[in-house]
C-alpha cells in the first residue's frame, strides 16, 4: 500500500506543478504574467485557438487533481486503519486473557458488604464482634 501511496503522491506533484505552469501560461485580458511566461510561443504551437486549448488542459489537470486527492485520502484513511485494527487486537487479546482465567475457589466477603450480597450471615446477638474491624466512612 504505500508503494501505491508514493506513486499516487509523484503524480499529484507531478500534476500541480503542471497546473500551476498552465495556469501561468494563460492570457489574461490584461496582458499582465501570461504573455511573459510564452503567449506568443503558445499561439504558435496551438494556433490561434489557444486560450480554449489551455482552459481544457487546465480542466483536465484539475479533475485528475482532485482525483488524485481522493485517492489518497481513501488511501490514507485505510493505511490508518489497518495498523490501529492490529493494535485493537493485540489489546483485546491483553483484556480478555484475565477474564478466562479460573476464580478463586473460596471466596471472603469484604468487612463492608452489604447483608442482601454476603451468602452467610450470622445473626449479631450470636456471634462476637472482632476487636481490630475497619469501620466504614461514607
Amino acid at each position: 500500500m504505500n508503494f501505491l501511496i508514493n506513486l499516487f503522491l509523484v503524480f499529484f506533484v507531478l500534476v500541480a506543478l503542471l497546473m500551476a505552469l498552465v495556469i501561468l501560461m494563460q492570457r489574461p485580458k490584461s496582458e499582465g504574467l501570461g504573455a511573459a511566461f510564452g503567449g506568443g510561443v503558445t499561439e504558435n504551437i496551438f494556433g490561434a485557438q489557444t486560450t480554449n486549448v489551455l482552459v481544457k488542459f487546465t480542466t483536465w489537470l484539475a479533475g485528475i487533481f482532485f482525483a488524485l486527492t481522493l485517492g489518497l485520502s481513501i488511501l490514507y484513511a485505510h493505511r490508518g486503519t489497518g495498523g490501529e485494527s492490529e493494535f485493537r487486537r493485540a489489546l483485546m487479546k491483553q483484556q480478555a486473557a484475565p477474564a478466562t482465567s479460573p476464580a478463586p475457589a473460596t471466596a471472603q466477603p469484604s468487612p463492608v458488604s452489604s447483608p442482601a450480597s454476603s451468602p452467610i450471615q450470622a445473626s449479631p446477638a450470636s456471634s462476637p464482634a472482632p476487636a481490630a474491624q475497619p469501620t466504614a466512612t461514607p
